[in-house]
């Protein structure tokens, strides 16, 4: 067996319908279109969401709630997580070029640090946002709570 040689498994290949080549194909004519009316036309694209008449699923459901455009979004990391960090590449300065490295954050997050766990080093953590019971533990051992 060399290169030269290759084909596909048998039946892994299926050949596509050819339509509209013809009388003699069985496709040709209407082209599986049918007869007459919009969809039978070239061009004809049926609008996003429409559903025959029928009143669409958007217009069905109704509106609820409210978006507040000026929300910021914060990826939460707890202090298990920064311990967990620290005991594993050996730092002591966490700064989100950190986290993103270990995979915990994208470049574009916003931090926020949260109290859940325990720290057990002194640690100079800086991130956008701290909880309240974060900042403390860090604190309390000495550390620097810096925010962005």
């Amino acid at each position: 067996m060399d290169l030269s040689n290759l084909k596909p498994a048998k039946g892994s290949i299926k050949k596509s319908k050819r339509i509209g080549r013809g009388q003699g194909s069985g496709k040709g004519g209407t082209s599986t279109r049918g007869h007459k009316g919009a969809q039978s036309r070239s061009g004809y694209s049926k609008k996003l969401g429409y559903e025959g008449g029928q009143m669409s699923l958007v217009r069905r459901v109704p509106k609820w709630g409210f978006t507040n455009f000026n929300r910021k979004e914060y990826k939460g990391i707890n202090l298990d997580i920064l311990q967990r960090i620290a005991d594993k590449e050996s730092v002591t300065v966490i700064t989100p070029e950190v986290l993103v490295k270990a995979g915990y954050t994208s470049k574009n997050d916003r931090i926020k640090i949260l109290g859940r766990g325990e720290l057990k080093a002194k640690m100079e953590i800086t991130a956008h946002a701290f909880s309240a019971t974060a900042k403390k533990a860090i604190e309390e051992l000495g550390g620097i709570a810096n925010t962005i």
